[in-house]
Protein backbone atom coordinates (compact mmCIF):
# COMPACT_ATOMS: atom_id res chain seq x y z
CA UNK A 1 0.00 0.00 0.00
CA UNK A 2 1.77 3.39 -1.37
CA UNK A 3 0.90 6.12 0.97
CA UNK A 4 1.62 10.19 -0.76
CA UNK A 5 2.07 13.01 1.40
CA UNK A 6 1.38 16.03 0.61
CA UNK A 7 3.20 19.31 2.40
CA UNK A 8 -0.56 20.24 3.90
CA UNK A 9 0.11 16.92 5.65
CA UNK A 10 -2.75 14.89 3.66
CA UNK A 11 -2.45 11.72 2.80
CA UNK A 12 -3.79 10.12 -0.17
CA UNK A 13 -3.84 6.52 -0.54
CA UNK A 14 -5.57 3.55 -2.79
CA UNK A 15 -7.44 2.36 -0.22
CA UNK A 16 -6.42 -1.63 1.18
CA UNK A 17 -6.67 -3.02 4.92
CA UNK A 18 -2.25 -3.14 5.17
CA UNK A 19 -2.84 -0.51 7.73
CA UNK A 20 -5.06 1.16 10.28
CA UNK A 21 -5.71 4.39 8.42
CA UNK A 22 -7.33 5.87 11.67
CA UNK A 23 -4.35 6.09 13.14
CA UNK A 24 -3.27 8.91 11.16
CA UNK A 25 -6.62 10.71 11.45
CA UNK A 26 -10.01 10.48 10.19
CA UNK A 27 -10.24 8.80 7.29
CA UNK A 28 -12.39 10.30 4.30
CA UNK A 29 -13.01 7.32 1.89
CA UNK A 30 -14.58 7.86 -1.52
CA UNK A 31 -15.46 5.58 -3.97
CA UNK A 32 -12.98 5.75 -7.16
CA UNK A 33 -14.50 3.22 -9.68
CA UNK A 34 -17.13 0.38 -10.16
CA UNK A 35 -15.87 -3.27 -11.13
CA UNK A 36 -19.11 -4.79 -12.51
CA UNK A 37 -19.70 -7.56 -14.87
CA UNK A 38 -21.75 -7.26 -17.85
CA UNK A 39 -24.35 -9.31 -19.33
CA UNK A 40 -21.68 -11.85 -20.72
CA UNK A 41 -19.77 -12.22 -17.20
CA UNK A 42 -17.16 -10.18 -18.19
CA UNK A 43 -15.60 -7.37 -15.94
CA UNK A 44 -15.03 -4.38 -16.61
CA UNK A 45 -13.58 -1.39 -14.14
CA UNK A 46 -15.54 2.14 -14.80
CA UNK A 47 -12.96 5.07 -13.18
CA UNK A 48 -15.35 7.77 -14.22
CA UNK A 49 -15.69 8.42 -10.63
CA UNK A 50 -11.84 9.73 -10.92
CA UNK A 51 -12.45 11.19 -14.51
CA UNK A 52 -10.57 7.99 -15.50
CA UNK A 53 -11.64 5.65 -18.41
CA UNK A 54 -13.65 2.25 -18.42
CA UNK A 55 -11.30 -0.70 -18.61
CA UNK A 56 -11.74 -4.07 -20.14
CA UNK A 57 -13.82 -6.08 -20.15
CA UNK A 58 -11.88 -8.92 -18.52
CA UNK A 59 -12.59 -12.36 -18.16
CA UNK A 60 -11.93 -12.47 -14.71
CA UNK A 61 -12.94 -10.26 -11.77
CA UNK A 62 -9.26 -10.27 -10.37
CA UNK A 63 -7.99 -9.33 -13.61
CA UNK A 64 -10.09 -6.44 -13.65
CA UNK A 65 -9.38 -5.17 -10.13
CA UNK A 66 -5.70 -5.35 -10.82
CA UNK A 67 -6.53 -3.31 -13.69
CA UNK A 68 -7.90 -0.62 -11.29
CA UNK A 69 -5.20 -0.35 -8.81
CA UNK A 70 -2.74 -0.19 -11.08
CA UNK A 71 -4.58 2.72 -12.99
CA UNK A 72 -5.12 4.21 -9.93
CA UNK A 73 -1.44 4.27 -9.08
CA UNK A 74 -0.09 5.00 -11.98
CA UNK A 75 -2.74 7.72 -13.03
CA UNK A 76 -4.53 9.02 -10.04
CA UNK A 77 -2.42 8.55 -6.57
CA UNK A 78 0.33 11.02 -7.72
CA UNK A 79 -2.07 13.80 -9.16
CA UNK A 80 -2.93 16.70 -7.22
CA UNK A 81 -6.52 17.22 -8.38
Amino acid sequence: MDLLVARDGTIRAVYAEDIDLGVLGQPVITRASHVEPDEQGRWSADLSPVKGPVLGPFDHRSDALQAEQSWLEANWLTTTS
